[in-house]
């Protein structure tokens, strides 16, 4: 029993290790104290009905009452009886942050706060998982089953991390599993008796087992390689590579906003990049229209009375097919299609992706990605943009001024004017404001024009970053009033304005043209982050972009003719090389165009240009790479060579006493004659280092060498087998076993002088037997220094373990399990 108890306090705090990866999920640590008195509650609960042997059913009903118990105290709903027992409307309760479980899992992004509802749904689940795996470890004593459910807590952060998992996490809960098996392993041997080694020795009780010493170094290299293996495999990332590049995907990264779409503050994200003195590329773009509007990401279209804000994005997967925006279209309305390629860079971290409006086809982006078409963006509740590449089609249209003039009015059962125009807060100097810009226009375009004129610098208006970015009501009549902002500014009043007007407005966020390179291709950085207005003119035109920000201040600002430059010089005479007046300007006209002329139409006023920084020269690292491959390939070649210079490198004394022919006999034979040195130990040391050459060529060609053998039957064996008896190459080989049996075993060594040579003529013959594959491999990769190498690294390893050994065995004499057992050790 005493042990039943001490393996379910291990089943508990292993439930609680394998619920460590959900410390990936939650910004703060709330849910592990509530997890963990969840956990305590049921593992009580499992030991006060074990004490009273309670029956397994017993057990399992016990748990389950104690973890109903523990979250009707942590989550009360105020009706329940002497605050910890629950009632029905309890359980109504827990139903009702079930469902808001599921609402806040759509709205939040990773990491979630702390919001009631999740955290119930955490607790419940580790507690639901802390029955289950006592049941299964200590109940059932089946503790390997008890992986499955401790593997479901890791399911999710991996699905919700779809691109990378923290890998630390993982070896918590892990090592959390392990401790359950050892601790099993343990109490089975001790019901079992004595333990005993291989050998049948006995082992004392502060030694560790040896099948459970391996079993801890097979657990420890098991845990090890499912960490790294996912991390070296090409296509699959880790939250450990990941977390060494730039940006750490909270949101507060230089260019991230993080978060959920319906959680994000576009406004304070624009305005701390504009005011940022570093400029950071962020996207690259490219697209085969010429003159293209604003690339797009996210639109602010909820007024309230502190300002615009986000709406929970609703839509379809980008996979499936879109929307086609040609349509029950007006047929005034000129559009085109086209293409364009994005490449954000790893400084854009948000859940929403840059597109052109009206996308009608995506490729890259993978079914997490949601197309909403009516505010026309692409969002994610579980993955970001930083780093992506992708394509799509989209669909481009043109106004004209008589089109949008001839639209009608929107009726008030209109669902846009029920959902935009409804709520809109009171604000009596903008309504004044407003009556007073639109008496006499008749139609909504020509309303929203009065109003669009209005922020011009011939009513006082200019561009300023040196302003406060609130977008709130008060904020918007100080904007009216000291006529000095910058983008964010302009489009929200503008759209609260248009909204006053009884017409549907909202703003829009994404980049400007920004620096076009290689003909359409355009690289956006922080300094292209622009808010615009969007005007909806009712079914068959949609919603019309209105930049109502002074042209000299947005760097690749675009104009239209339904929307001129308002601050642009009136024509006197039309010429061939003049600009066009505002009405026949170019219905896109990019950077190049009319806005050159607008940049510096006030003087005193300094543009803000935006010029872009110089981009530093990208090292080509693959070239590098193939570089020191070739270098590590052609190490074993070099060394082969060095070590051939340096044993035929010694010069040779000055021969003296007297003359021995090749096969040993007096002077005066038929054989070659090679003298006796006067420096002996000159001599051997030539001799051995002709034959390890010999030894080492014969390696690198394949040809067998016995370390048994003597010099002089090498010498035969070779010429009975790789070469032939009537070539030099025989009796250069004869020649160098004979020096080296002279070297070893005679007083006088035979002279070097010819020993060089002979090693030219053998290595050739040999070269000249051998097929291609083998010379190649001997000149790139010998054989023989591998094999050297091999071996070195062979004795190194086992010096090693021969050091851990002598080592283990001196720390075993202070082992306190030793000590404390009052035992010499062995």
């Amino acid at each position: 029993m005493i042990a039943n108890r001490g393996l379910g306090l291990v089943a508990a705090a292993a439930t609680l290790l394998a619920a460590a990866p959900l410390s990936a999920i939650f910004q703060r640590w709330t849910w592990l104290v509530q997890a963990a008195i969840a956990v305590a509650v049921v593992a009580g609960a499992a030991a006060l009905l074990r004490l009273v042997r309670a029956p397994l059913w017993g057990q399992a009903l016990g748990m389950v009452a104690g973890l109903l118990i523990a979250l009707t105290w942590m989550f009360p709903s105020g009706s329940e009886l002497a605050a910890v027992l629950p009632t029905p409307g309890t359980i109504a309760h827990f139903g009702e942050l079930v469902g808001g479980s599921v609402q806040d899992m759509r709205s939040y992004g990773v990491k979630v706060p702390d919001t009631d509802p999740l955290l119930f749904i955490t607790v419940l689940g580790v507690g639901g998982v802390a029955v289950v795996v006592d049941l299964l470890a200590v109940g059932l004593r089946r503790p390997a089953l008890a992986g499955l459910p401790m593997l479901a807590i890791y399911s999710v952060p991996v699905a919700v991390y779809v691109e990378s998992v923290p890998p630390v996490p993982f070896v918590i809960g892990a090592a959390g599993y392990l401790w359950l098996l050892v601790s099993d392993n343990i109490d089975r041997v001790r019901r079992f008796g004595r333990r005993f080694t291989g050998d049948g020795r006995d082992v004392d009780v502060w030694e560790s087992s040896p099948l459970a010493s391996a079993g801890r170094r097979l657990a420890v290299v098991g845990v090890v390689v499912a960490v790294l293996a996912p991390l070296a495999v090409p296509g699959m990332t880790g939250g450990l590579l990941d977390s060494l590049q730039s940006g750490n995907g909270d949101g507060n990264g230089r260019a991230g906003v993080g978060g959920s779409p319906g959680r994000v503050d576009l406004f304070a994200s624009l305005s701390g990049q504009l005011n940022q003195s570093e400029v950071a590329d962020l996207v690259k773009v490219t697209t085969t229209e010429e003159n293209p509007f604003y690339l797009r990401f996210g639109v602010a279209d909820e007024l309230r009375p502190n300002g615009f804000h986000v709406r929970n994005p609703s839509g379809r997967p980008v996979t499936r097919n879109l929307p086609d925006p040609t349509e029950d279209v007006a047929p005034q309305v000129r559009q085109e299609r086209y293409r364009a390629t994005v490449e954000v860079t790893r400084d854009l971290n948000m859940p929403l992706m840059p597109v052109y409006a009206e996308p009608v086809r995506t490729d890259g982006l993978n079914g997490n990605w949601q197309y909403d078409p009516n505010l026309q963006i692409v969002y994610s509740n579980r993955e970001n943009s930083r780093g992506k590449r992708y394509e799509f089609d989209y669909v481009r249209s043109l106004y004209t001024p008589e089109l949008l003039r001839q639209a009608p009015s929107l009726p008030a059962s209109d669902p846009m004017v029920q959902q935009q125009l409804t709520d809109t807060p009171p604000a009596p100097e903008v309504d004044a404001l407003v009556e007073e810009l639109v008496e006499g226009r008749e139609t909504d375009y020509d309303r929203v024009r009065a109003i669009y004129d209005h922020f011009s610098a011939r009513n006082g208006f200019r561009y300023s970053l040196s302003t406060e970015g609130g977008t709130s009501g008060r904020e918007i009549v100080d904007f009216l009033n000291n006529k000095a902002g910058f983008c964010q500014q302009y489009a929200a009043a503008m759209a609260w304005l248009v909204r006053a007007a009884g017409i549907p407005a909202r703003v829009a966020f994404g980049f400007t043209n920004g620096t076009s390179k290689d003909g359409n291709t355009y690289v956006l950085t922080n300094r292209n982050l622009h808010a615009w207005t969007e005007v909806y003119f009712g079914e068959g035109i949609g919603w019309v972009p209105f930049d109502a920000t002074p042209a000299y201040g947005v760097p690749g600002n675009a104009r239209s003719d339904w929307a001129p430059d308002n601050d642009a010089p009136d024509p006197v005479t039309p010429s061939a090389g003049a600009p066009a007046a505002p009405g026949e300007t170019d219905p896109s006209a990019g950077p190049a165009g009319p806005d050159e002329a607008d940049r510096n139409i006030e003087e005193g006023l300094v543009p803000t240009t935006g010029t872009p920084t110089e981009q530093a020269t990208v090292w080509p690292w693959w070239l590098a790479a193939a570089l020191a491959v070739l270098v590590l390939l052609a190490v074993p070649a070099m060394r082969r060579s060095a070590l051939r210079r340096r044993r035929g490198a010694a010069p040779a004394d000055p021969p003296v006493a007297t003359a021995v022919d090749a096969a040993g006999g007096p002077a005066g034979g038929t054989g070659p004659l090679v003298v006796v040195e006067a420096d002996a130990d000159s001599a051997r040391a030539r001799a051995h280092a002709a034959w390890d050459e010999l030894l080492d060529t014969l390696v690198d060609y394949r040809v067998r060498v016995d370390r048994t053998e003597t010099p002089r039957a090498t010498a035969d064996r070779l010429v009975r087998e790789a070469l032939a008896e009537d070539e030099p190459a025989a009796t250069a080989v004869r020649l160098l076993g004979r020096a080296e049996e002279r070297a070893r075993y005679a007083r006088d060594p035979l002279a070097g002088g010819e020993l060089h040579p002979a090693l030219g003529t053998v290595r050739n013959a040999l070269g000249a037997r051998a097929d291609r594959r083998t010379r190649v491999v001997a000149a790139i990769l010998p054989p023989s220094v591998l094999l050297r190498w091999r071996a070195a690294v062979t004795d190194t390893s086992s010096r090693l373990v021969a050091a851990t050994g002598r080592t283990r065995t001196r720390l075993l004499r202070w082992n306190p399990r030793r000590l404390l057992a009052g035992r010499p050790a062995r």
